[in-house]
């Protein structure tokens, strides 16, 4: 196992889209042969424009069995609803 690559997690972004996707996980020893080999992997139709890779061992994320306390807060703070704003036509997408 000491001679085991590290995991990275690979996002892409697509020609038309917006925001990064989490599209798998692969081993590389550093993140340019991460980036390099997910190039490969995950977009062999030059469907991607971007591409993020994070060592998996960086990754924190809350439970979702800790959803009730985590996200009550924010129940009570109305004003954060996009109904209370009303966005320009010129923003586009946002």
């Amino acid at each position: 196992m000491k001679n085991e690559w590290p995991l990275w997690e690979i996002f892409i972004r697509g020609q038309h889209g917006l925001s990064h996707r989490h599209v798998g996980s692969l081993h590389a020893p550093d993140a340019e042969m991460a980036i390099k080999n997910a190039r490969d992997v995950y977009t062999r139709r030059n469907e991607g424009v971007s591409i993020w890779v994070v060592e998996a061992n960086h990754i924190a994320a809350s439970s979702p069995s800790d959803k009730g306390p985590l996200y009550e807060p924010s129940e009570s703070k109305v004003y954060r609803h996009p109904t209370f704003f009303d966005i320009p036509d010129e923003v586009g997408a946002m």
